[in-house]
């Protein structure tokens, strides 16, 4: 992790489960499954990967009776798996029948999802959303009021018009889409507490598509409440184009202090992995400095010094292998996820950013002498050579994880750490 601390907006802390949100704890990392809630076993299985990978908190789709019947089993399954992620029930249009008729899935959950702009209309909306709230007070769950753009209380965005075209300077339809998202979240929570809700029972989102339009948002619902925050930028899209969205907005608030827990709302390709957005929501914590989760690789781009691709198949494998191996690491090896790792293509840059990493790699470029040369430490350790390149390097990295990290590992570089620090003098 970064030295440089970056302060935290205050907020209150709601506890999720066994997971704390707020900021006198760290941002939590939470993902959302894509199977039919209905389909037990394979929702378990997909919230087990998603929490194996380090989600730390999962989202569940609970839309109909089929899938609020489901809820309890599938947290026994994971329970029997030795998997306790907390749940969240993602409720919209029926909620409130779902919580009232399966007492069993409101019991399961750890908190519930709420969209004011999806629980009804006029006096029914009122009614509907109290009954959602009671059951929260009843079974002490967290809740999430998250405002959408896509599906925000038209009355209450129909008012805002109202008002504004009365103003002497009108404002532009987007400001006042953003004060409707935020004046949505703020007055359902007041509505909320009035019926009983604690204040410290309540986490808000207002997420939009647009990059521009989220930190905008975040930055005023930021400033006018002390609740924990949950980002994320809502439809971000598949591939690069999601994750780069996604990172742009969120790393510019997370600079600011502002948000709790995030998600990536990645599409994933057909098939495709759906922990690739837990892993990119550790990896923007991670690369900001904010947290750690694994050990991340260093490695350079490849230039026309570095026409073999040995590298980077050698950077790819050593990254996948850390990553497979931490959800052991991480109870066997306190402290591993902080380790640095360098994969080097050449003589240029490659001894420096090894030395500079925990355990490095530096291979020969196009023309240089076919040898790799190791740092541990800093220091020049051994020099391989031949086909096994990848399988010995691999190996002395978890011999280094084994020897600095298990059996009070730690404890022994901090202590060796501290001799090399010189006391200063109390003044």
């Amino acid at each position: 992790m970064s030295d440089i601390l970056i302060p935290r907006r205050a907020t209150r802390q709601v506890r999720v489960g066994h997971v704390m949100v707020g900021s006198d704890h760290p941002v939590v990392v939470q993902s959302m499954t894509n199977t039919d809630t209905a389909d037990a076993e394979g929702t378990a299985r997909q919230i087990f990967e998603l929490w194996r990978a380090g989600s730390e908190v999962v989202r569940i789709t609970v839309n109909s009776p089929e899938a609020a019947a489901q809820v309890g089993n599938i947290k026994t399954k994971l329970e029997n798996w030795g998997c306790k992620v907390p749940l969240v029930g993602d409720f919209h249009f029926n909620g409130d029948r779902l919580l009232r008729d399966y007492p069993d899935c409101a019991e399961a959950l750890a908190k519930y999802r709420i969209n004011p702009g999806n629980v009804g209309k006029g006096s029914k909306r009122d009614e509907k959303f109290a009954f959602m709230v009671e059951k929260a007070i009843e079974y002490q769950k967290a809740v999430r009021i998250g405002v959408n753009w896509g599906s925000l209380d038209q009355s209450m965005a129909t008012r805002l018009m109202d008002e504004n075209a009365k103003r002497a300077v009108p404002l532009s339809v987007e400001a006042i889409m953003r004060e409707a998202l935020i004046r949505s979240a703020l007055e359902s929570a007041d509505q909320a507490i009035a019926w009983g809700l604690s204040p410290d029972q309540i986490i808000l989102s207002c997420k939009v598509s647009h990059v521009q339009d989220l930190i905008a948002v975040y930055r005023d619902l930021g400033g006018r409440c002390d609740y924990p925050l949950h980002l994320g930028l809502t439809e971000a899209g598949m591939g690069s184009k999601g994750i780069v969205a996604s990172s742009a907005a969120l790393a510019v608030l997370l600079q600011e202090g502002i948000g709790d827990t995030i998600r990536i709302s990645l599409t994933p390709e057909p098939g495709g992995d759906r922990t690739k957005e837990v892993i990119v929501a550790q990896e923007l914590l991670q690369t900001m400095g904010l947290r750690a989760f694994t050990p991340l690789v260093t490695a350079c781009p490849g230039c026309g010094r570095t026409t073999s691709t040995v590298f980077q198949e050698l950077a790819q494998k050593i990254q996948s292998f850390l990553r497979e191996q931490m959800p052991v690491w991480r109870e066997a090896y306190p402290g591993v996820e902080d380790m640095k790792v360098a994969v080097m293509g050449c003589v240029v840059n490659g001894p420096g950013e090894s030395k500079l990493a925990d355990i490095g790699i530096s291979l020969p470029g196009t023309g240089e002498v076919p040898v790799c040369p190791v740092y541990v430490d800093g220091e020049k350790t051994v020099t391989l050579k031949g086909e096994q390149v990848a399988e010995e390097f691999q190996a002395i990295v978890e011999n280094y994880v084994v020897s600095n990290y298990g059996d009070g590992g730690v404890k022994r570089r901090a202590v060796a750490a501290a001799k090399t620090i010189p006391l200063q003098p109390i003044r």
